[in-house]
């Protein structure tokens, strides 16, 4: 519902290298109302050797996620029944399935809901393929390696748990988004050094996130407004203006 054009990448059809695509045999979930869409996305992910679910709305997409659990979902917005954020929110109830929201929605209000509610990246139509491919490779990727063994950040009275996804202020656990957890992380891992913006939005998307500095300046806000008692005076993170950021050691 409102599509907008798809901007292709690509003429002809070419024949697949071996060993070209390196996340073979994953299940992708595409969500969007507008079968041709569907069909559209389906073929192009169906010749990169993924294998490719539909559905046409929140509620037949929940119960794909119960009957196949896929992968990866591909999640449109604007749709009847259940719409994207509807899903979404359901869905975060009981699965950290990563979730790449496609809409033609582009208000920085629309894209802040979708990362609130637990969306891992955000593209906006038109789009490339291409693109979209990229970005459900680095999404995966991320997935894959999460479990490993990470150690637990501590500086002052904020610690940050790479095990558990926890971040706790003081003892008291703290609510955050996956992105706001991997900014945060980035800037604890720095902590009394300045990070450029360029840098941290690199440091997103090789983490399989959206990595636009606008966007970036939207999870700092949000940062903020959860860790700092008094935004006039920020305890944690610091603005360098012209450069970046920078978590306080004086949090210590």
């Amino acid at each position: 519902m409102g599509w907008a054009p798809i901007r292709f990448a690509f003429g002809k059809k070419r024949k697949r290298k071996a060993g070209y695509n390196i996340l073979m045999s994953r299940k992708i979930l595409v969500v969007d109302d507008t079968k041709n869409v569907q069909v559209m996305i389906s073929d192009f992910l169906s010749g990169q050797d993924f294998e490719v679910l539909t559905a046409s709305n929140g509620r037949e997409a929940l119960d794909v996620v119960h009957q196949r659990e896929p992968d990866l979902i591909l999640l449109d917005i604007m749709m009847p029944t259940m719409d994207g954020y509807q899903f979404i929110s359901q869905l975060r109830r009981e699965s950290g399935i990563p979730v790449i929201m496609i809409t033609a929605r582009q208000q920085e209000a629309d894209i802040i809901h979708g990362f609130d509610l637990g969306a891992d990246d955000y593209i906006t139509k038109p789009f490339r393929l291409r693109e979209l491919l990229v970005r459900m490779r680095a999404v995966l990727r991320r997935v894959g390696t999460r479990e490993e063994c990470k150690p637990e950040l501590i500086v002052g009275d904020i610690s940050l748990d790479f095990d558990k996804h926890e971040v706790k202020k003081r003892g008291q656990t703290i609510d955050l988004t996956p992105l706001e957890f991997q900014v945060l992380a980035m800037l604890m891992q720095a902590r009394g050094k300045v990070i450029r913006r360029a840098d941290l939005a690199i440091g997103l998307m090789e983490n399989g996130y959206a990595g636009s500095e606008s966007t970036l300046k939207i999870h700092i806000r949000n940062l903020r407004l959860k860790l700092d008692d008094d935004l006039d005076q920020p305890r944690y993170i610091e603005t360098v203006f012209g450069i970046g950021y920078r978590f306080l050691e004086a949090a210590e």
